[in-house]
């Protein structure tokens, strides 16, 4: 297990390899499909984001309600490519890194070569471990938009593996996204 923390340095990034189980600690942000559009919509009107996306990781996570006593409800991933159009802008404005579950497009792809950036995969089905990793969550923007509101975490040994590196090497073997199993 490799132990990064977050917000990430490009170079850090450099050493990790697609298939390295990474152990995340610090602080990393949330933010799943309608906070990426506004997100868009920010950018093409020369508005601010809500936080600065220079370096720091985006977790596309959106808990459930949490139980008495939690600081968050069930942290599972969702799937990445619900994102795939919004991801090379914020790529190209140093995002560093993004955790998710499932293969990403052609185009992300090239965005992550072109800005020495990483996409982690966090286990599917696994949101309550998840959870435990979670020090604190406090929404920063959006609050309307529920679950999908951005939200900063604390986390502690966030349980990753690298899917896609900085050279674009990746889990996903050779398959073209669209492909399945049966045409390979």
């Amino acid at each position: 297990m490799i132990k990064i923390n977050a917000p990430i340095n490009k170079e850090e990034l450099k050493k990790l390899r697609a298939g390295d189980s990474i152990l995340i600690s610090g602080i990393i942000y949330t933010a799943r499909d309608a906070a990426h559009q506004r997100m868009a919509e920010s950018l093409k009107k020369k508005e601010r984001l809500p936080f600065d996306v220079q370096n720091q990781l985006i977790y596309y996570m959106g808990p459930s309600p949490s139980k008495p006593g939690q600081i968050i409800g069930s942290a599972g991933p969702t799937t990445a490519s619900r994102m795939d159009t919004y991801t090379p802008d914020l790529l190209d404005l140093g995002l560093g890194g993004m955790i998710g579950k499932g293969k990403r497009s052609s185009e992300v792809i090239h965005s992550i070569i072109k800005n020495a950036s990483v996409y982690f995969a966090a286990t599917g089905g696994a949101g309550a471990l998840l959870s435990k990793c979670i020090l604190s969550s406090d929404i920063i923007a959006y609050e309307d938009l529920g679950t999908e509101a951005i939200r900063k975490l604390e986390v502690k040994d966030l349980p990753v593996v690298v899917a896609i590196d900085f050279m674009g090497n990746h889990l996903y073997g050779n398959a073209l996204p669209g492909t399945n199993c049966t045409s390979l």
